[in-house]
């Protein structure tokens, strides 16, 4: 969508009325600094302008003295005059009139939601999401909305993000993807850029279902007195058409086996016990799809939500305490060095720790530390001293010294998760912390960029980042490498076993790597697997491309014996990560 304001929405200008002619007036001259003013926000390129609304009253707040994280000064942002209230500059005026094609859209969203929705998530979700996108373009373009980078970013990330539960069976990935493409979408209908503005914007489609709902049945009434003629007609002819597909397919259904097999894998099973569970995902649909089109029409302008600076403190004041920090980390690093440098005997001989030990001892601590520094870093930018060059030359090499030794912390925290996990094994919960720690990692570096190119960009570039990651997660299958990494341990050293009990409650994307196990472990690991791929009813829409391979290797090679062979099994009585004196099992 348009970051620029619609012609549509703009208030039309007041012309005198017919019949009244006024006497012509001279217009009083304006001053030459607001001409010059009014000139210079005239020839404002498109970025500069309000980046959701359709008025030109609410813009992103310019880079200036305010912000020591920036190149230049800038003007400071003009205050609003006194009419201009909060919600004047958050909500944009009322779209227009809802179109033929918006409405046809929301319908289809709404009635592939009840069809393809309530057996499970898979290709479904792409389905449904393309007509809800198409309302959406089809609303914006009547309101005058163009397409732009950004726009196109957000809405091409967010459809990705869709292909996870497509392509992969792990339910924790699918929640992540889900979600993310859900906040990716609402961005690209409201445009935002700035901190809030990215923030409440990911969240923003949630306040635009009621309106949206409201502005619909508006619509609805409002071409419906006009064309009654043609409404008739249109669902007389769709009457037909469902009655002559029902007939003729029931026909062709009976007359040939194969016909029918493959019409009732084609058509979802929605039987009448299931009528109130697919109205309600009927409702959601036609609701999700009319708030898209609305926000895609009248988006809400979060940027115009801002948050004052705080006070700026003196150059000692504001820098010591950084520079007493910056110590500290480099006194932590220099130690961290010696030992990935092969200090460990060192550490064994003075603490008793072997390298697992020693790994697990510091991980969480070091996640800690990294978060914490990124909230030292946002409120040190707040109250950085703001007086000129130098000040912004102080603030850039005390943070961005700051983020460079984090970076290490990062570095060593992810290789004591390496250490602890080739010792106990990949799970879950160790896979998805280091992904966590990898991505702090990226934001770093995002913030030593903006420190050195400008801060225009960072909110967005995070939030990138962030869908990056969780494409990425999703699409590496995370079920997968578990498996795969504790099959290669077992492989390389038998004598220790295999956590069959961990392993057998992954998902299908684990089949591929469990498969390779030897009897009995391999049908102890898969016996859960199979039984709820191969016995499950769940339609083609519903079915991820990672359960029709699961399906398709257990088809061939099915499970062997009764399960009692399982309970033999194990690792001498000691699980991964677990001591027998210890209180219970580790998680970690």
């Amino acid at each position: 969508m348009s970051d620029q304001p619609s012609e549509a929405s703009r208030p039309p200008e007041r012309s005198p009325e017919a019949g009244a002619q006024p006497e012509p007036r001279p217009e009083p001259q304006a001053p030459a600094s607001t001409a010059t003013a009014k000139t210079a926000e005239t020839a404002a390129p498109a970025e500069a302008t309000a980046p959701t609304g359709t008025s030109a009253g609410a813009r992103a707040p310019a880079a200036g003295p305010g912000n020591p994280w920036q190149h230049g000064a800038g003007a400071p942002r003009p205050k609003n005059s006194a009419g201009d209230g909060v919600t004047a500059r958050l909500r944009p005026p009322a779209p227009p009139l809802i179109r033929p094609a918006v409405l046809w859209s929301v319908l289809a969203t709404a009635v592939l939601s009840a069809l393809f929705l309530g057996d499970g998530l898979g290709v479904n979700l792409l389905i449904v999401a393309v007509p809800a996108a198409l309302a959406a373009f089809f609303a914006a373009r009547s309101a005058g909305r163009r397409l732009r980078p950004w726009t196109a970013t957000w809405a091409i990330g967010g459809l990705a993000l869709l292909a996870v539960p497509a392509l992969r069976d792990g339910g924790w990935p699918t929640f992540l993807a889900v979600v993310s493409a859900f906040a990716l979408g609402s961005l690209a209908l409201h445009g935002s850029r700035s901190w809030l503005g990215v923030l409440i914007g990911s969240l923003g489609l949630f306040d635009a279902i009621v309106p949206g709902i409201i502005w619909g049945v508006r619509g609805i009434r409002a071409r419906a007195d006009g064309s009654r003629a043609r409404w008739g007609a249109a669902l007389r002819t769709t009457a037909v058409a469902v009655v002559l597909l029902v007939v003729f397919g029931t026909l062709f259904a009976s007359a040939d086996a194969a016909f029918a097999d493959l019409l009732g894998g084609l058509m979802p099973d929605a039987s009448f016990a299931e009528g109130p569970w697919r109205i309600f995902l009927f409702a959601l649909g036609l609701a999700g799809a009319l708030a898209a089109a609305y926000t895609a029409a009248a988006p809400v302008r979060w940027d115009g939500i801002t948050v004052s600076p705080g006070k700026p403190r003196g150059r000692i004041e504001w820098a010591l305490p950084l520079i007493v920090l910056n110590l500290l980390f480099a006194a932590f690093i220099a130690l961290q060095l010696v030992v990935l440098l092969g200090g460990y005997e060192k550490v064994r001989a003075e603490t008793g720790l072997d390298h697992a030990e020693y790994a697990r001892q510091g991980f969480w601590q070091l996640l800690w530390a990294t978060l914490l520094t990124l909230l030292v870093i946002a409120l040190a930018l707040r109250w950085a001293p703001r007086g000129g060059s130098r000040d912004r030359t102080l603030v850039r090499a005390v943070l961005g010294t700051l983020c460079v030794l984090t970076l290490v912390v990062v570095a060593s925290a992810l290789r004591r998760m390496d250490l602890y996990v080739d010792e106990y094994g990949l799970t879950r919960l160790r896979i998805s912390v280091a992904a966590m720690e990898l991505w702090l990692g990226v934001v770093l570096v995002l913030i030593l960029a903006a420190g050195v190119f400008g801060a225009r960009f960072l909110p967005r570039a995070i939030a990138v980042s962030a869908a990056a990651g969780v494409l990425a997660f999703g699409l590496l299958s995370p079920d997968g490498l578990i498996a795969e990494q504790n099959v290669q341990r077992f492989e390389a050293r038998e004598s220790a076993g295999i956590d069959i009990d961990y392993v057998k409650d992954l998902s299908a994307d684990a089949v591929p790597a469990l498969d390779r196990l030897p009897e009995p472990e391999r049908s102890c690991a898969l016996r859960v697997i199979q039984r709820e791929v191969l016995h499950g009813d769940t339609p083609w829409y519903a079915t991820s491309w990672a359960e029709a391979r699961a399906k398709e290797i257990l088809e061939k090679r099915p499970v062997q014996g009764d399960g009692r062979d399982c309970y033999r099994l194990g690792t001498d009585g000691v699980r991964d990560g677990y001591e027998p004196d210890d209180d219970g099992y580790d998680p970690y």
